[in-house]
């Protein structure tokens, strides 16, 4: 049962409404000014919600929003608004104040039930939200590139970098669109002895073909109309250092072969000269295209992806990484919370909708689809409506599940997806298993009996 405080001078519209919510088993106090609902707040008991009028004596309803915003305690408390005509200004004015929703009068029975099991839902205000433990609390603070993950797969691409670190060697990064290549090149600078050298990338899908060798290799002044000034290319820029050609792929097969030379040679010759300039650089190459299959078809030098994958580090998709989507969900949310100003949390619904999502936009798309909601999230906790853009598409049937599960026996699955989530919630529980059964939304008897079944110590 909801506390509820219904703020209408309009007698008519607000006697309907109290009705409307004692009949769905909610207790209801209720004021017919700005004034009146302000003292009704500070001397009643918490309010799960409040039903605010915009047109109001005295006090309007966006002034009576605004304090009770700035009022701490209140901060978090979901506020409705009402309005018998909606205008631009006023929806996203109250929006911009912090308003849980805007409702146009007259508001039909469902409609206000199904706005209540969205609050209470997202159990605002709640000692949860302060009091859940950061994601990845044994990883250093700090902006410094990190490649974050807990799964089995990514723990071995994690210790592959750790061992790429000690050499040399050129690495060719392989990975889906999203899956954190160019995070993975520029934590193997960090930890490798080039750290406090240049990190230098270069997309070669998004500079035109016929740029790319000034780019990379510079050029003197006269060597090309336009060329006014002599320039250092981003070869050169990387020397000491490490150089990412991202999107290797895409690079033209004219410039595979110079690139091919500067491997082997370890010089390169800057446009409009004859002079050959030593470099010492580390070479890491990222794609998402198949390089084998355009060995084939004669897009791709075979030289030269033989000299690029000495070190050949693969970043699995997200769908492919069970145990590493809450985790990082819940890492991207603190960060797009703290930037917001006030805490936030996945409800359980929210959590179940992310790891049966297939994220073919990968850890990109999760980061993406977690600053949206945490901006527009009208409450404290990030419900699966808030996620709702997330849902299967029509005509894609079973497309939002992971590959690997739709291999499985039905079992089998169920089993990895509540060993993930167990897991997680132990995680960010401390190990308290009292807490991490309160996040699960299971009893702790349920929970050691899951634990039991699924060999989790």
């Amino acid at each position: 049962m909801a506390h509820i405080l219904v703020v209408d001078d309009d007698e008519g519209f607000r006697e309907g409404l109290v009705e409307t919510l004692l009949d769905l088993g909610h207790d209801v106090e209720e004021a017919n000014s700005g004034e009146q609902a302000l003292e009704v707040l500070q001397d009643a008991r918490a309010f799960t919600c409040i039903f605010l009028d915009f047109r109001l004596p005295g006090m309007d309803g966006l002034a009576v929003l605004e304090a009770i915003r700035a009022e701490p305690r209140w901060r978090l408390l979901p506020v409705v608004m009402l309005t018998g005509f909606a205008t631009s200004d006023n929806t996203i004015g109250a929006m911009t104040l912090g308003a849980f929703d805007h409702l146009t009068k007259p508001v039909g029975r469902s409609a206000i039930q199904s706005l209540l099991q969205r609050i209470i839902s997202s159990d605002a205000p709640s000692e949860a939200v302060d009091e859940q433990a950061p994601p990845f609390t044994s990883e250093a603070a700090g902006k410094k590139p990190r490649l974050l993950g807990v799964s089995d797969t990514l723990r071995e691409v994690q210790k592959q970098i750790g061992r790429a670190a000690s050499s040399d060697a050129t690495v060719l990064i392989t990975g889906e669109t999203g899956t954190g290549k160019e995070v993975a090149a520029r934590v193997l600078h960090d930890v490798s002895k080039r750290r406090g050298k240049p990190f230098v990338a270069v997309n070669c899908a998004a500079v035109p073909a016929d740029l790319l060798e000034s780019e990379l290799f510079g050029h003197v002044k006269g060597a090309f109309t336009g060329a006014a000034h002599d320039r250092v290319g981003c070869i050169a820029a990387a020397d000491g250092g490490t150089l990412l050609l991202d999107e290797i792929g895409d690079m033209p097969l004219s410039m595979q072969a110079k690139l091919l030379r500067v491997i082997q040679e370890r010089y390169i010759t800057p446009v409009g000269t004859h002079r050959q300039v030593p470099v010492d650089i580390r070479l890491v190459a990222a794609t998402h295209r198949d390089l084998k299959g355009m060995v084939e078809s004669a897009e791709f030098r075979e030289d030269l992806l033989y000299r690029l994958s000495v070190i050949p580090i693969h970043l699995p998709p997200l769908r492919e990484r069970l145990a590493d989507i809450l985790p990082l969900a819940e890492h991207f949310l603190a960060d797009a919370a703290s930037i917001r100003g006030h805490p936030m949390r996945l409800s359980g619904p929210a959590q179940r909708l992310l790891v049966t999502y297939r994220w073919p936009g990968n850890v990109r798309e999760l980061k993406n689809a977690v600053e949206r909601t945490c901006a527009l999230a009208p409450g404290p906790a990030i419900t699966a409506d808030d996620l709702a853009f997330l849902t299967q598409k029509p005509g894609e049937a079973d497309s939002h599940l992971p590959a690997p599960l739709l291999e499985m026996a039905l079992h089998e699955a169920v089993e990895t997806v509540e060993r993930a989530l167990i897991c997680n919630a132990l995680a960010l529980a401390g190990n308290n298993r009292a807490d991490a059964a309160r996040r699960l939304g299971i009893s702790r008897q349920t929970l050691y009996a899951k634990m039991a079944s699924l060999a989790i110590e």
